[in-house]
């Protein structure tokens, strides 16, 4: 099977718009969570080497820490991970949004930070499987750190893929200083697969 080097941009739009969809569900079920206002970017879309991979967090790579929760995926030839990375400093507010106490306890911070990843990675992965007829079946999510430099934390990532699909999504909240961002890395294979499955929506 030759390398997946690169998308075309009718293939990179493609997925935008599909990861559009499914990140709008996910931000609307975070905002009903949370009873916010959840401020949605475009998402961006790259095949990457694995030694690109710290290069694609832009909009978290100034904060002094941050925690991580990663959760796998699978389904009908397709197979990927999600990895929910939060800016530390947003737990204060989303602790008071889901009013829990001011002095959290680790279990608290813990509850809390399973809970968002739970509604942001799993609405964002059915939302796209829905659109591409795929039912996933998703893992248990995993704390992959908490409270670390990014790049450390990332250090310790030990990804056994050389080139991946990134779809970066960042999740900000107006009015408050909440921001995290999710990453689908997706296969190589998977990627194969996929383009052949969006190569029908391209066609209409």
């Amino acid at each position: 099977m030759p390398e997946v080097t690169a998308l075309t941009e009718d293939e990179r739009d493609c997925y935008q718009e599909i990861t559009n969809v499914a990140m709008g569900q996910a931000a609307d079920r975070l905002a009903r969570l949370l009873g916010v206002y959840v401020v949605l970017p475009i998402p961006n879309v790259n095949i990457i080497e694995r030694s690109e991979f710290k290069m694609t967090i832009k909009s978290l790579e100034d904060a002094p820490s941050v925690s991580a929760v990663c959760q796998g995926f699978i389904g009908a030839g397709v197979a990927g991970e999600a990895l929910l990375i939060f800016n530390d400093a947003s737990f204060k507010d989303i602790s008071q949004l889901l009013k829990y106490s001011q002095t959290q306890t680790q279990e608290e911070e813990l509850e809390m930070l399973m809970d968002v990843a739970n509604v942001l990675n799993g609405a964002c992965i059915q939302g796209i499987g829905k659109q591409l007829d795929i039912n996933f079946s998703q893992s248990h999510p995993v704390i992959l750190g908490r409270h670390r430099p990014i790049n450390e934390l990332l250090d310790e990532k030990h990804a056994t893929w050389q080139r991946t699909m990134a779809i970066e999504i960042n999740y900000t909240i107006e009015d408050h200083n909440i921001n995290c961002d999710l990453l689908l890395l997706f296969t190589e294979e998977s990627v194969h697969h996929m383009n052949r499955l969006i190569s029908f929506l391209l066609e209409d």
